[in-house]
């Protein structure tokens, strides 16, 4: 076996032993399971390139230089094929999707197998540490495998073989992208959500374009990230977005169609069917955040006077991307609402029963303007598949499903536990009428400063007050501030990484890094202390003044509050396991607790403190 890495900058001599360059690439025809190497690309005298036929006139390789079977007179320069890639330029570094794993990988090295003395073929993609290593240098390669038999361990290949990967970016000119195990159309579409939102920005829209337009719309709707969804959409073909957008639910693309600039929604919207985008204009005018909004137009509704034959032919009759149904919602003369039957009722009654014998007509319903939020913990308290929004009239509008209220939740969810800004305005952006709830909010540092300065001077006081307290009051807001940013620190850990995630860094990971960013910050402030000494005192930085020795304590507090985040860690992962809400204010407030409870106790320890 040999690799890429080991031939590139090889140099390439003719059957005099005349050296005429170096190897530059490989060229492959893409035809065959494990493609035969079929042409030598060539960096000439000059850093001039040339191909040649690698069957034609490449005799012996090795990992240490490629010989030719001619001399260099006899050679004829050849041309990428259509069907052919360069492996180097096409496929190393590039991002591949490895569908088994749910993960998207780069391309560190191509494993090739030499199947005789003057043949290549292509066996896979290396994407594991090895192929890393050896681009770099075969001996940091060979290192860290010797240094792991010695502790009975091995650092296996990470290999995809050519034959389960599929070019998604059909130019093979331009391969962009490849999959692995599957293709991109047998997955899940949360899945080809998840694969997309990982790759790099360039190579979404390809993604989509090998997507049917329904497989595309099932995966934009479950990308959780609306302004990327956007940004692909704005780089589509307006005739493919349309297309695609039809697809979709209609409250998926008002939610997708809102992100877009007006000029662009305008001209999407037009291109639709009238049915379409009657459905996604009515939504849009709704308000952000309403139940309006997340609600689909797409239901049953029949007559209470009809029977269960009448409501099973009516859902006969819905196309196959209908909304998927829980409920047949019946109405009276007037067109009002007047029950919901669920499919379980239509099974197990006859056909001839009449809808209004068997339809519950005591329903939970929302208007169109009432809160997302309010009607997605409606839905969860009184555990419906679906709730309807109607009018003033009763009349039925529209119906928020429970995956939408899921995304609701979940939505409202990760903003509560945005714990970095624990802020609470109106959404005006104003304080609202309880300034002083407000400022505890909002400056939550401020205010245990001046807990942390009402405990200083009790102290001070039993003990005679120095003029040193002034300047540890001055040090105390440094612990506090640090305190409130370990929280964001362990916050935005839980937020982006789920601990089922085999990808997600360890526990002991997060507390080395918090360990390293508690040195960082305490190293700080004792720099940033000493040099004030200096100025103020011109003294010099090594030597200790107990004067400043607050901003020591301040250090060994910051210290500990990076200590203790991965306590807070396991505080949110505990409580989030057990679906309970985390107050972001009470664990700040908590920290900064601890924070100042670790100052005062490094304060009266250190010499010349308060209680000195």
């Amino acid at each position: 076996m040999i690799y890429l890495s080991q031939m590139l900058d090889n140099p390439v001599y003719d059957l005099d032993g005349e050296r005429i360059g170096r190897v530059n690439d490989l060229g492959i025809a893409t035809g065959e399971v494990f493609p035969r190497v079929t042409s030598l690309a060539v960096e000439g005298p000059g850093k001039t390139p040339f191909m040649i036929s690698w069957r034609k006139y490449v005799g012996s390789f090795d990992d240490d230089e490629v010989r030719l079977k001619v001399v260099s007179t006899d050679i004829r320069f050849s041309y990428l094929q259509p069907n052919e890639v360069l492996i180097a330029r096409d496929l190393l570094n590039k991002q591949i999707v490895d569908t088994r794993g749910m993960r998207v990988v780069r391309v560190n090295d191509l494993k090739l197998s030499d199947t005789s003395s003057s043949q290549l073929r292509l066996l896979g993609a290396e994407v594991g540490v090895r192929g890393i290593l050896r681009s770099l240098s075969p001996a940091f390669e060979r290192a860290p495998l010797k240094i792991a038999r010695v502790f009975g361990k091995s650092i296996p290949e990470r290999i995809i073989a050519w034959n389960y990967m599929d070019l998604v970016e059909r130019d093979l000119s331009n391969v962009k992208l490849s999959v692995s195990h599957k293709t991109l159309d047998e997955l899940h579409p949360a899945d080809v959500a998840d694969i997309i939102e990982r790759l790099d920005p360039r190579l979404r829209g390809q993604v989509f374009a090998q997507l049917d337009d329904e497989q595309a719309a099932d995966a934009m709707a479950e990308l959780d990230d609306d302004q990327m969804a956007a940004e692909i959409v704005g780089d589509m073909e307006e005739a493919t977005a349309s297309r695609m957008l039809s697809e979709m639910d209609p409250d998926d693309a008002a939610e997708l169609v809102s992100e877009l600039d007006y000029d662009k929604a305008e001209k999407l919207l037009r291109l639709m069917g009238v049915q379409e985008q009657k459905a996604i204009r009515q939504l849009l005018g709704y308000r952000e955040d309403t139940a309006g909004r997340i609600m689909t137009s797409e239901f049953v509704l029949v007559d209470e006077t009809g029977t269960v034959d009448d409501a099973i032919t009516a859902l006969r009759g819905l196309d196959e991307n209908f909304e998927s149904v829980r409920y047949v919602y019946t109405k009276d003369e007037e067109g009002r609402l007047a029950g919901a039957v669920s499919l379980n009722d239509l099974i197990v009654h006859g056909g001839q029963t009449v809808l209004s014998d068997i339809a519950e007509s005591e329903l939970v319903v929302a208007s169109p303007d009432d809160d997302q939020e309010d009607v997605a913990k409606d839905i969860a308290k009184y555990n419906l598949l679906a709730m309807p929004v109607v009018d003033d009239a009763r009349k039925l509008l529209g119906i928020v499903t429970v995956d939408d209220a899921l995304d609701v939740m979940e939505e409202e969810h990760e903003e509560d536990l945005q714990i970095a800004g624990a802020a609470s305005r109106d959404g005006d952006g104003s304080r609202g009428g309880h300034d002083l709830v407000w400022l505890l909010r909002n400056e939550l540092w401020f205010a245990f400063w001046m807990l942390g300065l009402a405990a200083l001077a009790l102290v001070a006081g039993t003990n005679g007050a120095s003029d040193t307290t002034l300047l540890h009051a001055l040090a105390l807001p440094v612990a506090v501030i640090a305190a409130n940013d370990s929280i964001s620190y362990v916050t935005n850990f839980f937020l982006g990484y789920d601990p089922d995630d085999e990808d997600a860094p360890s526990l002991l990971g997060f507390t080395i890094k918090g360990l390293g960013l508690g040195l960082l910050f305490s190293a700080l402030v004792l720099l940033v202390a000493g040099g004030i000494k200096a100025a103020l005192f011109a003294s010099g930085l090594g030597a200790y003044d107990p004067s400043f020795h607050g901003f020591a304590s301040a250090a060994v507090s910051v210290m500990a509050s990076f200590l203790c985040a991965p306590a807070y860690l396991t505080i949110l992962r505990v409580r989030d396991a057990k679906n309970l809400e985390t107050s972001g204010l009470a664990l700040q407030a908590t920290a900064m607790a601890v924070a100042i409870v670790v100052y005062a106790v490094a304060l009266a320890c250190l010499p010349g403190g308060l209680g000195a």
